[in-house]
């Protein structure tokens, strides 16, 4: 029993002598990680356009009248010089048949004029009659012949006025709304048009680029001019209303002279080729510019985190220690953001599970077996 209490006690004094463990550092977390290399890659820009017709033009009348005749329903299309209104030509008729009549009379005039030219001629020279009478009747005469140029003046205005009563389709084309209806009243001072009229077997597509877009755009061809470098640049796509390709490419053929003062934008032209009709003046969509990037940073999306509107990547550095890296993104492609900055080729980035890492934190690296070490486009 002596023996047992003084065991007791032994193990007391040595349970009380004895310091608390402290509990063991959790493992250092097992993340993928890839180097980061350089490859080139192509990203997309989108800009929204405005489609017009190559020709688009207002039918106006040149006569006013009654609309007497549409040949024509909207939307139709027509060939260049196929009537498309006719206005009422009764009162024009009658002011070609007054212009006849008179040039006829002035005519009938000029003959009267040149026969007492006629006769007063030899008079005078049998010295019977003054010299003066015979240059009155010369000058009667003269006066005579312009009242004939007048006169058929008016008769080809007359007949001008009577041809535009008959409106004709200036270019071949799609027929637009139809503003005015048969039996209205119009005049070519009218502020609404007849109709519009447009020629979209080729359409224009306008778009703008703002002053950094343009510089950068000016920046990424080859030439000297801009002439040099439109004549070089790549077909463009057009997007649709809903987000579908057009099926022709198009071509960039255009820029404007100036920047607007109230947008800081210049305006470009994209010509595309439009067989089927499929594109109409007034439709909208977006041009889809390319732009190929050379020796870029390419960095997967996946492995990045957005903060404050700064997007980072971690870093592992000595002794696998991770830091928190902000990069300057310059595009999409894919997967994938291409980089200017904040990271270098060469350089190791987790890859995934970055939500839970903080700066300065060490990390197990495992090699990307999904990923390939080198980031380059797929």
């Amino acid at each position: 029993m002596k023996n047992l209490i003084l065991a007791i006690i032994a193990i007391s004094l040595y349970s009380c002598s004895s310091k608390p463990q402290a509990p063991a550092a959790p493992p250092a977390p097992s993340l993928p990680v890839a180097t980061i290399v350089t490859g080139n890659d192509t990203t997309f820009q989108e800009y929204p356009a405005s489609i017009e017709g190559t020709v688009n033009v207002e039918v106006r009348p040149q006569v006013s009248g009654a609309l007497d005749k549409v040949f024509v329903d909207e939307g139709a299309f027509v060939s260049a010089g196929q009537p498309i209104f006719k206005i009422n030509e009764q009162p024009y008729r009658a002011a070609l048949n007054n212009a006849i009549a008179s040039q006829h009379a002035a005519e009938g005039a000029a003959a009267s004029a040149q026969l007492e030219v006629d006769k007063l001629t030899p008079l005078v020279q049998n010295k019977v009659v003054s010299e003066y009478q015979l240059k009155t009747a010369k000058a009667a005469y003269d006066v005579a012949k312009a009242n004939i140029e007048q006169a058929k003046a008016n008769v080809n205005t007359a007949q001008i006025n009577l041809g535009y009563t008959l409106i004709k389709a200036p270019v071949s084309g799609y027929i637009g709304r139809l503003n005015k209806k048969q039996g209205s009243l119009v005049a070519p001072a009218d502020v609404d048009a007849l109709t519009q009229l447009s020629d979209v077997h080729d359409v224009h597509v306008y778009f703008s680029l703002s002053e950094k877009d343009f510089v950068s755009f000016k920046e990424q061809y080859p030439g000297e001019t801009l002439k040099d470098k439109l004549s070089k640049l790549p077909t463009v796509s057009l997007l649709l209303a809903d987000n579908s390709t057009y099926t022709k490419q198009g071509k960039v053929d255009m820029i404007d002279g100036q920047f607007d003062k109230t947008t800081a934008a210049i305006t470009l032209r994209a010509s595309f080729s439009n067989p089927q009709g499929l594109l109409r003046n007034g439709n909208t969509g977006k041009i889809r510019l390319s732009l190929t990037h050379k020796d870029a940073l390419l960095v997967p999306t996946d492995a990045t985190i957005e903060m404050q509107d700064k997007v980072f990547v971690f870093t592992v550095g000595d002794s696998s220690k991770v830091k928190k890296e902000a990069i300057d993104i310059i595009g999409k492609s894919g997967a994938n953001y291409l980089v200017k900055s904040g990271v270098k080729a060469g350089d190791q980035i987790v890859l995934s599970g970055i939500d839970h890492l903080q700066e300065g934190m060490v990390i197990h690296p495992e090699k990307a077996t999904d990923k390939p070490a080198a980031l380059a486009k797929n």
